[in-house]
């Protein structure tokens, strides 16, 4: 799949509307010379599913501490003439190495505290392998985006930093739909991996608006994906039964410890 540039007003921070998938089955991605940029698999081998359904099933249960919030979503009146709302759950984990901010008077690096917590072991070791397995595919399919991501992290992210031999962290994003931002802290040159977990949910699908490319993210999905490198935002994600959800979760590699 060639991603033709376009032209556009998008700009950080707008939020993304509903829009529907302009890439729905797997391929390489390349630019117009022809150069490896990604890859989308619509199907993970089964092995890594059954890693990231361990890992999903973890991030939702109460072993592993999150960040979380609820939003309301409108839902037409009932009988009585009343609003009535779907209550959706966000909440996010992150793993691995976490950089300095001296903002928040903490001016040196840090590993993720999900680590030290003992129910969230299952968690962590999933995340790791499935890290580990995804990058195997990456290297299978697109071997030029494979090496450079290597040499990036070689230079860029000592080993005591990294996680997944490949990243230096991971977020497990739940039913969040980010707004248009660009991932100006990752290592140039290296690439995220995207992994959906999906049920009972429609949206919830990346959007980059440098090519008018919207990736349709269903359930068990990879993207590979150098975020560093354009805009991108997530379109909303609607429950479409009680309990319906909208998961990711991302591997990427921070630029924060090349010069600790």
């Amino acid at each position: 799949m060639t991603l033709n540039p376009i032209q556009h007003t998008t700009k950080i921070g707008d939020i993304v509307h509903d829009r529907q998938p302009t890439i729905k089955e797997s391929c390489i991605l390349v630019d117009l010379d022809g150069s490896q940029v990604g890859l989308f698999l619509k199907e993970l081998p089964k092995e890594l599913q059954n890693l990231v359904n361990i890992a999903d099933a973890e991030v939702r249960s109460d072993r592993v501490p999150k960040s979380m919030m609820e939003r309301k979503r409108h839902l037409p009146l009932g009988p009585d003439g009343k609003q009535r709302y779907l209550v959706v759950s966000q909440y996010s984990a992150i793993l691995g190495s976490i950089p300095p901010k001296p903002h928040m008077r903490r001016p040196y690096p840090s590993r993720s505290s999900v680590h030290a917590n003992p129910s969230a072991a299952t968690f962590v070791r999933a995340m790791l392998k499935a890290g580990n397995l995804s990058m195997g595919l990456v290297a299978h399919y697109t071997p030029k985006v494979y090496a450079k991501h290597l040499s990036v992290i070689e230079k860029r992210v000592p080993e005591e930093w990294r996680f997944a031999s490949h990243f230096s962290s991971t977020i497990s994003n739940c039913n969040i739909a980010a707004p248009i931002h660009q991932d100006n802290a990752n290592a140039k040159g290296a690439v995220n991996l995207i992994i959906t977990k999906r049920q009972n949910s429609t949206g919830g699908n990346l959007y980059v608006p440098d090519y008018d490319a919207t990736f349709d993210q269903v359930n068990n999905s990879l993207l590979v994906y150098p975020a560093w490198r354009n805009m991108h935002g997530v379109t909303p994600i609607a429950p479409t039964h009680p309990g319906g959800y909208r998961n990711s979760h991302v591997w990427y590699a921070l630029d924060s410890f090349a010069n600790l």
